[in-house]
């Protein structure tokens, strides 16, 4: 059977599954491998915050007006599975029923057609004996040439799949990105770290420093 497109989108949070840290309540499991590749300024962004924060600390330039001194004391950091949040709102839920709608008459037509070329093998197989030469090969030429063809038509309808998917998340990603940087910025934090990259720096954090859920309500609230 053909196994495609939505299939490979149901392959999620093997990243959050280290049991490192807790995960987001419902989020589907296999969004944020296949998604990762299409999101590096997701990484830039944690890395972006960092930099923003230590730059508030430097001091100010000898001829500009005296700046507020940065409060002292420990800085306050919290974690963040990003590609989850986006994933989880209700926006990033609704967006994606709507594409399994939209590719739903396709999905089904490579599955006629799959079905199609398992029966017509199978019966080939036990007519083979009693067939002549001619037609042994003439059938078994138009399986395979319909074998080719679900498998053009399979890698083209996966391609525009992840293509649409790809357009959808990044442009939903920058718009939670943009209530990330205000939600850090109303709470204080100093830094923001994705603990779901792959090369991500988080070995443990408590779950209270998790502000993924936080993140999901605010855009839903804002959206």
């Amino acid at each position: 059977r053909v196994r495609w497109g939505l299939e490979w989108f149901l392959r999620s949070q093997a990243l959050i599954r280290a049991g490192r840290l807790r995960s987001p309540t419902g989020i589907p499991k296999e969004f944020l491998i296949h998604m990762k590749r299409s999101l590096a300024l997701i990484a830039t962004l944690a890395s972006g915050l960092a930099l923003s924060a230590a730059a508030q600390t430097l001091p100010a330039p000898a001829a500009a007006a005296p700046a507020a001194a940065a409060p002292a004391g420990p800085a306050k950091i919290a974690v963040i599975a990003f590609q989850a949040a986006v994933a989880q709102t209700n926006e990033g839920q609704r967006n994606f029923a709507d594409l399994q709608k939209k590719f739903s008459p396709k999905r089904e037509q490579l599955r006629a057609l799959a079905e199609e070329i398992d029966t017509e093998t199978k019966q080939l197989q036990a007519q083979g004996d009693k067939l002549s030469e001619a037609v042994l090969a003439s059938r078994t030429k138009a399986i395979e040439d319909k074998k080719k063809q679900l498998q053009r038509d399979s890698e083209d309808a996966q391609n525009d799949f992840q293509q649409e998917m790809q357009e959808i998340f990044n442009t939903l990603a920058s718009k939670v990105g943009d209530v990330l940087t205000s939600y850090e910025q109303q709470q204080g934090y100093t830094l923001v770290l994705d603990y779901a990259q792959q090369q991500s720096p988080v070995l443990y954090a408590q779950p209270s420093t998790d502000i993924t859920k936080a993140i999901i309500d605010a855009y839903n609230v804002k959206s």
